[in-house]
Order: structure tokens, then C-alpha cells, then sequence
């Protein structure tokens, strides 16, 4: 079993360092949050004061952090991980963050004489929960197979996507796939409304015919289908409006640098960014069908 430092026990975070624990590992966790951190405590973590503190004295650090100023900081500020760790450490990032910024932190890792993966995940709060996330890895393949076995008691799937930042850039094309297609389930649900088409009725056929998609038939965003969807819980998140709104806006960041042409993105970025200044940006992403419901 191995020793590891868990930084962010947030929504994500704080299950994903649960099951590193069920699985018998020693994890020492560090959040901002006094409720994230006693709520890992309360399942055998332990809980130190820093992010440094976390990542001393281990075998692997885990990070999942909500921007990639945070990953910058916490990685390579002073006394932050690049600085405490041993020589060796391996660093696994499940922060979903800009593709440079990543390559900027493996780079300084390497430098240090660190290995590090960047490890996004799909999957959700229920994912995370579960152990049933998806990782999309980028980094070199030494750090991959060394990664692996701490990636696997945290998820079901396991890809490796190629180089450092390769997971960032996996990652932020599979959410700009699904923040378009909520949209356009969303928008498939709020015509059938004007036409006097039952939910279930729209449901049963699109999601055995040619519209069928993870946004309907997993996470459908009208109550009644799909009983575990956000839906049926008045829209908790899940997966928040914000979080989907920041990734589709890194999409369409580095689809600008790279010169590809993405106008569904653009589309999916600007409704998602109106549905958040409206005030819903807690509100889990599905909610946004109820914008265009017109409520």
C-alpha cells in the first residue's frame, strides 16, 4: 500500500480520497474547507494543515483543484508540493485545467526530478463516489504504469491519451461534446412541450432511436425518465452550470490557439455562460433545459 497526499476534498475530491482509503492506503488530505477536511477525517484520512505538509513524506500526490492558477500555485509556489515533496514523488493532477498549464507544471515537476500525470476525470459526484470514474491520463508512460494502480481504486476506465497535458485536451473535448449535446436534448424537451409530446413518450423513442446520448438516456434533464438524473432532485448538482461553462470555455480557448473552428462549442459557451449570469450557477449544468423551457 502506499502513502499519499490528497490536495482538494471537495465535491470530487473528497470521495476519490475515500476510496483511496477503503482500498487501504494512508492518505493525508489538506483542503481550505474545515467541513471538506472533517468529513475526511470522519472516514480514517488524516487531515494536515497545507498543501506541503501534504505531500511530504509520501509515495504520490493526488490534486483535484478548480482552476489551473490553483495547480500552478499549489505545485511550484514556496513550501507548495514541488518544494516538500522527495525526490521521486509521483504527482497525479485531476484538475481539469488549461492544456498549457499542465504541460507548465509537468515541465517543473520533471525539472525537480518528480513524475507527474495530469489525470482528469468524467463521471460525476455518483462517479466518484462509486469508483467508477473515467481518467483520461496525459504523461509519459513510466509515470502512466506508476499511476495506474492509484488511478484504479478511484475509477472503472483508465486511458492513457499520450503525452503531458494529453488528458487536459481529452478532456476538455469529451465535456465540449456533452455540454452541446445537453443543449440540444434540452432543446429537443422544451419542442416537444409546444407540441404536445409527453417526456416519457419523447424519451422512449429518441433514446432507442438515432438521437440516443449520454445527456438522454444517463443524465436525461426532465424529472421523470431517469430517476437518478438531477432532475428528479430539483437540479442539485452533479455537475454545476459553472464547471460546465469554464470548460467550454477552455475549449474554445485552446481551439482559438489552435486555429480549429468550433462554432457549436462557441454556441454551447455563450448559453451556458447567459444560464450562469441569470443566477444558476450551482444549479447542476442539466438545468439549463429550464432556460430554455423559457421558465
Amino acid at each position: 500500500m502506499a502513502r499519499i497526499g490528497f490536495i482538494g476534498l471537495g465535491n470530487m475530491g473528497g470521495p476519490m480520497a475515500a476510496n483511496l482509503v477503503k482500498a487501504g492506503h494512508t492518505v493525508k488530505g489538506y483542503d481550505l474547507s474545515e467541513a471538506s477536511a472533517a468529513r475526511f477525517a470522519e472516514i480514517g484520512g488524516t487531515v494536515v494543515g497545507s498543501a506541503g505538509e501534504a505531500a511530504a513524506d509520501v509515495d504520490a500526490v493526488v490534486s483535484m483543484l478548480p482552476e489551473g492558477a490553483h495547480v500552478i500555485a499549489v505545485y511550484t509556489g514556496p513550501g507548495g508540493v514541488i518544494e516538500r515533496a522527495a525526490p521521486g514523488t509521483l504527482f497525479i493532477d485531476s484538475s481539469t485545467i488549461h492544456v498549457e498549464a499542465a504541460r507548465q507544471v509537468a515541465a517543473a515537476a520533471a525539472k525537480a526530478g518528480m513524475a507527474m500525470v495530469d489525470a482528469p476525470v468524467s463521471g460525476g459526484t455518483g462517479g466518484a463516489a462509486a469508483g467508477t470514474l473515467t481518467f483520461m491520463v496525459g504523461g509519459a508512460d513510466e509515470a502512466f504504469e506508476r499511476a495506474r494502480p492509484i488511478l484504479e481504486c478511484m475509477g472503472k476506465t483508465i486511458v492513457h491519451a499520450g503525452g503531458a497535458g494529453n488528458g487536459q485536451a481529452a478532456k476538455i473535448c469529451n465535456n465540449m461534446i456533452l455540454g452541446i449535446s445537453m443543449i440540444a436534448v434540452s432543446e429537443a424537451f422544451a419542442l416537444a412541450d409546444k407540441l404536445g409530446l409527453d417526456h416519457q413518450k419523447l424519451f422512449d423513442i429518441a433514446s432507442k432511436s438515432s438521437g440516443q446520448c449520454w445527456s438522454l438516456t444517463t443524465y436525461c434533464p426532465v424529472p421523470g425518465p431517469v430517476p437518478t438524473s438531477p432532475a428528479n432532485r430539483g437540479y442539485a448538482p452533479g455537475f454545476t452550470a459553472a464547471m460546465m461553462l469554464k470548460d467550454l470555455k477552455l475549449a474554445q480557448d485552446v481551439a482559438g490557439a489552435a486555429g480549429a473552428v468550433t462554432p457549436l462549442g462557441a454556441e454551447a459557451a455563450q448559453l451556458y455562460r447567459l444560464y450562469v449570469q441569470g443566477g444558476h450557477a450551482g444549479v447542476d449544468f442539466s438545468g439549463i433545459v429550464r432556460m430554455l423551457q423559457g421558465a
